[in-house]
């Protein structure tokens, strides 16, 4: 059996895998043996990547734009890291590369893609429309396809917008069908997914049991988007006959409210959950009878979570993960398209009448939910959706066995997102090896990092020692403080990397070494490199990718959950249970954190101990935060001068104004809140912190 070229040839980084494993692959517009480059007209951006990338850009259409050309720049294709999603294009074959198999296709066809655009190169020279309704994109640029690329001939029969939007789901429609046509289902539910992919679903329902069969449709109140309750169950009849509005988020509360709504208590024969919300899986569950169905179309849509609730529960329950592509199930879902164009049509009046700013509704109100609760990931807590986005980049990089860079201020907590990313990669359970490279002496930076022979210098071992690399073999080795290795020693390193080997300090024996390396600093290596700190081809070397953890007062709805995981940490090791008021956690969230995660376990640790009530109040954690800052914030004249000096007046009167400068802007954070408490202007209040340097 010959197996098609899929474009192993394009992968720069890392090497020795495939395209849509790949970090970085080659979008370069001549074409090899296999490939076919196509001139594209629209993509279809799968829902979670474009929600992320929207969300990311603060819904602004321009910084949407730019995002999606900065990450085909930087990765060759469209793959979004945070979520390891890309989405489906529409084009026209613009040329075919020697000796590439394409079957009835040829060149001027116009076509669409059934394989994620994970797998393909990419190069975009402009954006010219976005339609928020679907995730979908108007462009001009190129793709390169591959034999193996699943590409179909467009017949031109259903709409484009209607059929990439089913394409993302088509597999899944299939894999439904094929299971449920041997079963008799008289109740089934959907939960969540967008109004068009829920008219698709309930079509294949209707075709496969009849028209008898009763659909019901679960949404989630919080993500309406830009439809109201109204809208949606308007335009979901006839297809979906009952439409239940809950909060998925609260998942007892929403069953029984399902229940209610449906005036009959009878659990479903088969539920679809097309909803990614923690607590959907919890509501399938609860709906489905024993022995019953639960379809998953996504293992994102907490599929695990939901064997876990069945076998908590007690049911027997028969749950499938559909997710991936089935051969010729895009005819499929035209079909379905065909049937439910009414319905579609109704939908677009809806979405044409109203105003873009409230394309984002349904994004926004979802993250005001996440605001409410706490994640955990192993000992990391966080609340913040722009926490959430990061973890989800350090997850996604950390299948990929390649070198990192994690910057950020000090205390910040680089060094927990580093275990994160080596305890889910592939070299978890490896040697994993910790530096902080500001700690090393330089006269014995080498020897420290390769190791030394027995007798190479006065002082050493008899039996020598191992160096990092030769400890960390085959596992990962963190570099905490990269910037602080002088310019010689960085040379040396960069060998390292390039060829993977070295040699021990008066050593003739060349060993070879297969590390991961993952570093930090709290100043951007760019800047270092900029300054003539930092060699440039070693940057470029270890910036394979970066993740920027953002400082504690950009994520300030981490404060209250970090500071109450402290105190229950305290709690526990100091055997007494105490509590933070709730006026003490907004002292808390107002301040400025010029220390970060780790000052704030300070003060915490501080705050528990100083106070001896159970309730921690805000007069002290007052105290704890501007004490330092009263204290300083008053000149002490009988300190300050003596008796026979003569006092300049000037002088003193610009001491005490840059005090107070500086103490509102550590107590408020930002020159606008400053102005505000001195009761200045900003542009004064600004003008004179420049002026004292502060």
């Amino acid at each position: 059996m010959i197996m098609k070229r899929f474009g192993v040839s394009r992968v720069l980084e890392p090497k020795g895998t495939i395209p849509a494993a790949a970090w970085k692959i080659d979008n370069s517009r001549n074409l090899g043996k296999g490939e076919i480059r196509i001139q594209l007209e629209m993509l279809h951006i799968e829902w979670d990547n474009f929600c992320q990338i929207c969300s990311h850009c603060g819904y602004d259409e321009t910084r949407i734009k730019a995002r999606i050309m900065q990450i085909i720049q930087q990765r060759g294709k469209l793959h979004n890291p945070y979520t390891g999603s890309g989405g489906i294009f529409m084009g026209i074959i613009e040329e075919i590369g020697p000796d590439t198999d394409t079957g009835n296709l040829k060149k001027g066809d116009r076509v669409f893609s059934l394989s994620s655009l994970t797998g393909v190169a990419m190069h975009l020279d402009q954006i010219n429309n976005i339609d928020f309704n679907y995730g979908q994109i108007e462009c001009q640029g190129y793709v390169i396809c591959f034999e193996a690329t699943s590409i179909v001939k467009y017949d031109g029969k259903v709409s484009p917008k209607y059929l990439l939007s089913a394409i993302d789901e088509e597999g899944n429609f299939l894999g439904v069908h094929r299971v449920i046509q041997n079963q008799k289902a008289e109740r089934v539910s959907i939960i969540g997914g967008n109004p068009v992919t829920a008219l698709l679903y309930a079509q294949m329902l209707t075709d496969c049991y009849g028209k008898g069969t009763h659909v019901t449709a679960i949404i989630d109140r919080n993500s309406l988007g830009m439809l109201s309750e109204r809208e949606i169950t308007a335009a979901y009849l006839p297809v979906i006959k009952r439409t239940c509005f809950v909060d998925l988020s609260r998942p007892i509360e929403a069953y029984e409210s399902v229940i209610e709504q449906l005036y009959d208590p009878r659990p479903m024969d088969a539920v679809i959950n097309l909803e990614d919300i923690s607590g959907s899986e919890i509501v399938a569950t609860l709906l489905v009878k024993d022995q019953g169905t639960v379809f998953y179309t996504s293992l994102k849509n907490n599929y695990g979570a939901g064997l876990l609730a069945a076998d908590s529960m007690g049911k027997e329950v028969n749950s499938y993960a559909l997710d991936g592509y089935v051969h010729e199930a895009h005819t499929f879902a035209a079909e379905l398209i065909e049937k439910v164009s009414s319905n579609l049509e109704f939908l677009d009046a809806i979405y044409s009448v109203k105003k873009k700013q409230n394309y984002d509704v349904r994004i926004l109100n979802r993250e005001r939910k996440a605001e409410l609760a706490t994640e955990r990931i192993e000992d990391f807590v966080y609340r913040s959706p722009v926490t959430a986005a990061m973890i989800d980049e350090a997850l996604n990089v950390a299948q990929y066995d390649c070198s990192v860079i994690i910057q950020g201020e000090t205390g910040v907590g680089k060094e927990k997102i580093f275990n994160i990313i080596h305890q889910n990669s592939p070299r978890q359970g490896k040697p994993c090896v910790k530096i902080n490279c500001a700690t090393i002496q330089e006269n014995l930076a080498e020897s420290e990092f390769f190791g030394y022979e027995k007798g190479a210098f006065t002082g050493a071992h008899t039996s020598g020692k191992a160096g990092y690399f030769e400890v960390a073999n085959n596992g990962t080795l963190f570099l905490d403080e990269i910037g602080t290795l002088s310019l010689n020693m960085q040379s040396k390193l960069l060998r390292v990397l390039q060829e993977n080997t070295y040699y021990r300090v008066g050593g003739t024996e060349q060993k070879r070494t297969n590390v991961r390396v993952i570093c930090a600093n709290n100043v951007p290596l760019l800047k270092l490199v900029q300054e003539g700190k930092f060699r440039e081809d070693l940057y470029y070397r270890l910036n394979i990718c970066s993740i920027d953890v953002p400082p504690l007062r950009e994520r300030k709805e981490d404060i209250g959950c970090l500071a109450e995981a402290f105190l229950k940490s305290y709690s526990r090791k100091y055997g007494m249970e105490k509590e933070l008021a709730p006026e003490t956690l907004e002292k808390l969230e107002s301040y400025h954190w010029p220390g970060n995660v780790r000052e704030l376990e300070n003060a915490i640790h501080r705050l528990y101990i100083g106070e001896r009530e159970r309730v921690i109040g805000e007069d002290a954690a007052d105290r704890l935060l501007n004490g330092s800052v009263y204290e300083s914030m008053i000149i002490n004249l009988k300190k300050e001068f003596n008796r026979d000096e003569r006092v300049d007046f000037n002088q003193i009167m610009e001491e005490q104004e840059k005090r107070l400068i500086a103490y509102a802007l550590k107590k408020e954070g930002t020159t606008r809140k400053a102005a505000e408490y001195l009761n200045l202007p900003q542009a004064t209040l600004a003008r004179k912190k420049v002026r004292y340097g502060l």
